[in-house]
């Protein structure tokens, strides 16, 4: 455990880049012998997008994905010229850097289709782009109807040597299996569509974590690997990472700042939403909202201190929350973790979510830029 700053409270992401290998490659080896494609985007959902990029090209991913331009910038900016996927894109976005850098792109219409195509002169490469066909989702995405035009351009912008078409994707919305076997139907004759017009994209991609995992149909030339890369399950239907061969790389820990005993009565908090019933011991531990942690999960969540689930309870506040430790014996500076691996005991970032009535995505990804990422198994 590393120590606080000077004069700081001691506040942790623990990423074990072991962990991200070992998902890597778990899932990899389950959707043979399509590639897998790493999503690294905000941020690498909080674990850190370089260090983890490293570790899952180092087991096996083929690509790297992320939202917009400027996370694959930055990727290139560490040093890695493995090949990523920008797929959102400002309507301002000026996409002449980003060619330059051999970043594909991502087309969610024939607007940008041309403005990529504008960008290739002054690159002075062509452009490499990936065509999204909006097959359900009613997000980003080339909608159907207007699927046969866009092909037909980006064949001939294909022919003018202003774009390459490296690839045809779209995203499940995960409602049912009847719904997901439509869109993959919707899909595919979509692909039957761009090829017709002379298309021969080198990757056919549709399928996520969770479709990866339970929709073996979809999983074509390559699969978008994002939660599952990080250990946490991306049903939530009560499936656990260990039921399925994943570990959970983020371990989100702070220390017990104070503790104070309090009388039966005693309100705690903000508001006094909770009373002790009993006289007990409260320990203080400064991680809050500020920091990620849910106010939502105020005396709803659990963290694991002293080789036990306790429960946090009084309103969790910008900068800090109590747990309630009843008569046990706790100290300043113990260790308190908030979700991790429950292989150890401590509750997972699926529990917190719950308990936050959001899901563990959103947990890791929120997790706020004053606790540092401390990256374990870095080669």
């Amino acid at each position: 455990m590393s120590d606080a700053e000077p004069g700081g409270a001691f506040r942790e992401a623990r990423i074990d880049l072991d962990a991200i290998r070992h998902n890597v490659r778990a899932l990899a080896e389950l959707v043979a012998p399509a590639g897998v494609m790493a999503v690294v985007k905000a941020d690498a959902y909080g674990h850190g997008a370089v260090a983890v990029a490293r570790a899952a090209l180092d087991a096996g991913a083929l690509r790297l994905g992320v939202a917009d331009i400027d996370e694959a910038l930055a990727l290139r900016g560490a040093g890695i010229d493995a090949r990523v996927l920008a797929w959102l894109h400002d309507p301002g976005a000026s996409f002449r850097v980003p060619i330059e850098r051999g970043v594909e792109l991502g087309i969610s219409s024939t607007g940008q289709l041309h403005a990529v195509a504008d960008a290739t002169a002054s690159a002075g490469r062509v452009a490499d782009v990936h065509l999204k066909l909006d097959t359900g989702l009613s997000r980003n995405g080339i909608p159907r109807a207007e699927w046969p035009h866009a092909v037909a351009e980006a064949a001939r912008l294909e022919r003018e040597g202003l774009v390459r078409v490296r690839g045809v994707f779209s995203h499940l919305a995960n409602t049912s299996p009847e719904e997901d076997a439509a869109q993959l139907e919707a899909f595919l004759r979509g692909v039957e569509l761009a090829e017709a017009a002379g298309l021969r994209p080198d990757v056919r991609h549709l399928a996520s974590s969770a479709a990866a995992v339970r929709f073996p149909e979809a999983r074509l030339d390559l699969v978008r690997i994002g939660i599952g890369m990080y250990g946490i399950p991306p049903f939530g239907d009560g499936t656990t990472a260990a039921e399925l061969g994943l570990r959970p790389a983020m371990t989100l820990q702070g220390r017990v700042a104070a503790v104070r005993r309090v009388a039966a009565g005693d309100g705690v908090s903000y508001g006094h939403t909770w009373r002790a019933d009993r006289a007990t011991t409260l320990a203080l531990v400064p991680l809050g909202y500020a920091d990620g942690v849910p106010r939502q999960a105020s005396g709803r969540a659990e963290v694991f201190l002293r080789g036990r689930r306790r429960p946090v309870v009084g309103r969790i506040a910008m900068d800090q929350f109590l747990v309630d430790v009843g008569d046990d014996e706790v100290a300043v500076g113990d260790p308190v973790v908030l979700f991790g691996d429950p292989a150890s005991g401590a509750p997972s970032a699926d529990e917190w979510g719950e308990a936050a009535e959001t899901i563990g995505y959103e947990i890791v990804t929120r997790v706020g830029p004053r606790v540092p990422r401390r990256h374990t198994g870095e080669r």
